[in-house]
Parts: C-alpha cells; sequence; structure tokens
C-alpha cells in the first residue's frame, strides 16, 4: 500500500510541476522572464505570510485552547506515547470548545506540532478510537503534509495571478488579443491544479490513516471513529459547522459532507451497533462498495477521501 500511494504521490507532483513548467514558459516567451519571476515572488511571499501567521489564524478561527497533563492526563498519555512511536517531539495538545467531533493537527512543522481535539470527539469515542485518531494526526506532523500541501498550493496561486494580471494587460497595455489568451490559459490551468492540489490532499489523508496502524492502531479502531465522527458529524449544529468551514481541510473528515456520506456507510454496519467490528471490516476486504455518481464529484472538489472508500482502505490493512 505505501508503494502505490507513493506513485500515485509521485505522478501527482510531476502533473503539477509540469503544469506549472508549460504557463510558466508560456509567459516567459510572450512577456518575458520577469513577468513569470513576479508573479512567483509574489506568490511565495503571500504563502510565507501565510506558513508563520497560519498557527494563530487556526487556534483563534477555532477556539483552541492547550491543556495540560493535569488536566486531561489520558489525552496527554496517548499523544506521548504516539510521538515517541513516531519518533517526534511531542506536539501540544490542545481542545476546543465544539460538539462536532473531530480532531486536526497543524503547525509550521514537527517541532512546532500542535494537536487538537473537540469536545464532541472526547465524548464520542472509546480509547482505542481516539488513539487510532490521534494517531492519524501525529502522522500528518511526522509526513509534513502541512508544508507540502503548502507548497503545492503556491502552483494554482501562481496561475490565478497569472490570469489576474493577464486582464490589466489586456486593458492597458498591447498586445491585448495575446494577454487574453494567456488569461483563459492560465485559469484553466488554474482550476486544473487546484483539482490536482485536491487530489495530493486526499493521497496525504490515506497517508496519514496508514500512518496510525503503522504506529500500532487497529484499522478497525480507525474505520470505527471514522463511522462515529461522520454520524456525530451530521447531527452537529448548523452555526458550528458554518463556523469551521473554512477550516474543515484540517479536520479527519470532510464535516460538509457527512450528511450525504451516512446512506452509503449503512453497507458496513451490519448489526447496527453503531461501530465498526473487526469482523466486518475484515468482510469488506472481498466486497465491493457502492459510491453514489454525486458523492464521486464531491469527492473530486475535496480535501478529503469519501470516508467510505477510506474505510475500505483500512479493511486491505488488516
Amino acid at each position: 500500500m505505501t508503494f502505490i500511494l507513493r506513485i500515485k504521490m509521485f505522478f501527482v507532483l510531476m502533473l503539477a510541476f509540469a503544469l506549472f513548467y508549460a504557463i510558466a514558459s508560456i509567459v516567459s516567451v510572450i512577456f518575458g522572464f520577469y513577468s513569470i519571476a513576479f508573479a512567483v515572488s509574489f506568490a511565495c511571499f503571500l504563502l510565507f505570510i501565510q506558513y508563520l501567521i497560519g498557527p494563530k489564524i487556526v487556534e483563534l478561527s477555532m477556539g483552541v485552547r492547550y491543556i495540560s497533563k493535569e488536566e486531561y492526563p489520558e489525552l496527554h498519555e496517548i499523544v506521548e506515547e504516539l510521538a515517541r512511536k513516531a519518533k517526534i517531539r511531542k506536539p501540544k495538545v490542545g481542545i476546543c470548545n465544539l460538539s462536532i467531533p473531530n480532531a486536526f493537527a497543524f503547525g509550521r512543522g514537527v517541532g512546532d506540532g500542535r494537536v487538537c481535539v473537540t469536545r464532541g470527539i472526547v465524548e464520542l469515542l472509546d480509547r482505542e478510537e481516539l488513539k487510532a485518531v490521534l494517531g492519524h494526526e501525529i502522522s500528518h506532523l511526522k509526513n509534513r503534509d502541512v508544508i507540502i500541501i503548502t507548497m503545492l498550493s503556491a502552483i494554482p496561486l501562481i496561475c490565478w495571478m497569472i490570469a489576474r494580471n493577464s486582464i490589466y494587460v489586456a486593458a492597458f497595455e498591447e498586445r491585448p488579443a495575446q494577454a487574453i489568451i494567456i488569461g483563459l490559459a492560465a485559469f484553466i490551468f488554474y482550476l486544473i491544479t487546484n483539482l490536482v492540489v485536491l487530489y495530493a490532499s486526499r493521497i496525504r489523508e490515506y497517508y496519514a490513516d496508514l500512518g496510525s496502524v503503522k504506529l500500532g492502531n487497529k484499522p478497525s479502531a480507525l474505520a470505527s471513529a471514522l463511522y462515529k465522527i461522520v454520524y456525530g458529524s451530521a447531527r452537529s449544529d448548523e452555526s458550528e459547522l458554518r463556523r469551521v468551514e473554512g477550516l474543515k481541510a484540517f479536520f479527519l473528515n470532510d464535516v460538509s459532507r457527512a450528511y450525504n456520506e451516512i446512506t452509503e456507510l449503512k453497507q458496513i454496519d451490519m448489526d447496527m451497533s453503531g461501530k465498526i467490528e473487526e469482523d466486518e471490516l475484515a468482510a469488506l476486504r472481498s466486497k465491493k462498495i457502492r459510491v453514489g455518481f454525486a458523492e464521486r464529484i464531491m469527492e473530486l472538489l475535496s480535501t478529503h477521501p469519501n470516508t467510505l472508500k477510506r474505510i475500505k482502505f483500512l479493511a486491505s490493512l488488516g
């Protein structure tokens, strides 16, 4: 599974940079090297600012409160054990006063890692499930996923800047026809590279699921946690869901798709116990899953894979 994920990620990176090279070459030939150099420099500057202030924005937006070992000894114990197994520095541990059951990791790097859980997930999951979820988040930190996706995001940002600047050139400079063509091409490349970045993000989620299992967590524990989180998210207050809409990429799943995923997940919970048992996950290995057309389209526009497909992937790791 690791080899397949690496191959997919390799081709995604190749495609992203090939598209960037194509649009950069066209712009350089028509408008000169300095045009593309400015776009690249400005995009990198914006992403660097985002890199510096991003953690503080997440903390303020989510209402993160960092907790001591005395307050939540079990949570700290789990994070410490997982960090030791992952061979990274123990991240800060935080909690958010949200009923939406979820967890997320962020920070500027492995040495600046922060792992946070919501009040809803602490109340919903048992210890094994919570440990599997935190293993997923620790794996994100170990794999430097925030940095990887941030760097990839520079490519659509540059394409967007070229498209926008081409409008200015077409309006106020010479060669308007060429500028319009470049602008349209850059906008198309912007849409395509955005889809590529989203696909890369979905691959990183599979990597983190695999990473959690490699840290010693049972695939069934993470599958059961995902199952419960989808149901919990679907029951969450709409005002809370709107509040986290802009930061849902950090979460374990795409909370805005949870309600639509419930129907599909009924294919797994055979005894309707509300969790995924090991025998149910084992039965899924040889079972063909059914993902609706609408959900497949929604997945293309999401940072997270379809939950049913993720659970199917976890079944293959058992």
